[in-house]
């Protein structure tokens, strides 16, 4: 199969333009999975609740989510997108999943990155794992790749790809993802954004590009640079993930001792 992502600059609050964009980059290629980043619709830096509020959607029945819907029937490919999702008087940093059989699921972030904590509830959808044809897709978003365990979780579902839609500020990120896919034999998408932003007399952030595809030995298949826009395909075999065995005497999951890792 063909995984990738397209990493560009999000123009903040151009929903349509945003999304718009992520279609004409599609039109010429042909690609199974699609990771886009972190609130790749709206942007990132918010500066009031007002604005989450009017800039998010609901899932599925909300503009963006069926515009992916739309996308991914026309080119026959699974997206995960990240989105402001909106329920009743909650709001969310989630991750939507759409495919050529239409809306698939949701992911809410799970740990929340600095101002985030202001706009959004930490996630309640836990992480979850889909059995698609494109492989079995796990989401994380931006800042759970900090914490271990949720890779982990991941992987212990049956993950073989990690969908990790991010607007990374801090440097570490793209070297410790392969970490990350070498601990759990997973691969992984992390679809970054570039550019600026500095709304309502903030701090300006920057965002650092790089987005990567990672193997399950932990080697970039894959890296953009920091500024460039980038449609990154690659192609994988997903079933590398499924095994498990690191020599004939070790396995990754049925050497765990689990009785010992109480905190």
């Amino acid at each position: 199969m063909k995984a990738g992502f397209f990493q560009f600059p999000p123009v903040f609050g151009d929903v349509a333009g945003n999304v718009e964009k992520v279609g004409r980059a599609l039109t010429a290629k042909q690609v199974d999975l699609l990771v886009l980043p972190e609130l790749f619709n709206t942007g990132y830096q918010f500066v009031s609740k007002d604005e989450v509020t009017r800039l998010s959607e609901e899932v599925p029945f909300g503009f963006t989510t069926q515009k992916l819907i739309e996308m991914s029937k026309e080119k026959n490919v699974h997206i995960v997108a990240g989105l402001a999702e909106r329920q009743g008087d909650f709001f969310f940093n989630s991750a939507v999943l759409t495919g050529p059989e239409g809306f698939v699921g949701v992911y809410r972030k799970t740990h929340l990155f600095f101002e985030e904590n202001l706009w959004f509830s930490p996630g309640d959808s836990g992480f979850r794992v889909w059995d698609t044809p494109a492989g079995r897709i796990g989401i994380m978003i931006c800042f759970d790749w900090f914490f271990p365990e949720s890779a982990r979780t991941l992987a212990l579902q049956g993950a073989d790809i990690i969908a990790h839609p991010s607007n990374l500020v801090l440097p570490y990120c793209p070297d410790s993802m392969p970490t990350r896919c070498l601990e759990n034999r997973v691969f992984a998408v992390t679809a970054d954004r570039t550019g600026k932003e500095q709304r309502g007399g903030k701090e300006s952030l920057e965002f650092i590009g790089t987005s990567e595809i990672v193997s399950p030995s932990g080697k970039v298949l894959f890296r953009a640079g920091r500024q460039t826009e980038e449609l990154g395909i690659v192609e994988i075999d997903v079933t590398e993930a499924r095994n498990k065995e690191l020599n004939r005497f070790n396995s990754l999951f049925r050497d765990r001792r689990k009785d010992f890792y109480r905190s």
